[in-house]
């Protein structure tokens, strides 16, 4: 039971972060009239980051940093881009997500399919997957642009990651445990 309700607490803290991810509608809310005071730069950690109202800020959304973070954390092991990477959950293609999305909605998604995801992450990897807000966003941002997606190829994928993609593989088990398709429907 504690080991349960340690990982909700991890998924929840991550999903918090997410929560700071709305930098592509700053610009929406100043044109839809927003306060000008709400949309002003910062500049901190090295990332530029948008404030949103006092006390939010929102990280930089970065495609290419997120297509490096979704092979090394190990999301390509259930999930493919491209046709790279396992079948047990949806593909993150960007030509399959909706033209416009929240993040705050592509965490509420994500959210919803978190204890299969949980358990699966444990089976494979061995450990719950942990993101910090900055690389959530950064992984958003790629599943989302299908300019970066095209560069993404089984290179991209660590020797370690690939060694448990490949596993299934070999056990006849698809490209991972569950049944296909099983985990986040973005659309």
């Amino acid at each position: 039971m504690k080991r349960n309700l340690t990982a909700t607490w991890k998924l929840r803290v991550a999903t918090i972060g997410v929560f700071l991810l709305l930098s592509p509608l700053a610009a929406v809310a100043q044109e839809s009239g927003a306060p000008s005071g709400s949309t002003t730069m910062m500049q901190g950690d090295h990332m530029q980051h948008q404030m949103m109202s006092p006390g939010l800020i929102v990280p930089a959304m970065h495609p290419a940093n997120g297509r490096k973070l979704f092979a090394a954390k190990g999301c390509v092991v259930c999930h493919s881009v491209n046709g790279v990477g396992g079948t047990d959950a949806a593909a993150l293609d960007a030509s399959s997500m909706e033209p416009m999305m929240n993040p705050f909605e592509f965490t509420a998604r994500m959210w919803s399919g978190a204890a299969a995801m949980i358990e699966m992450q444990q089976e494979e990897l061995g450990e719950q997957i942990e993101f910090t807000g900055q690389e959530l966003a950064d992984i958003i941002a790629f599943t989302h642009d299908a300019e970066e997606q095209k560069r993404f190829s089984e290179a991209d994928i660590p020797p370690e990651i690939k060694k448990v993609l490949h596993s299934d593989k070999e056990r006849g088990r698809g490209e991972g445990g569950m049944k296909q398709g099983d985990g986040m429907n973005m659309k």
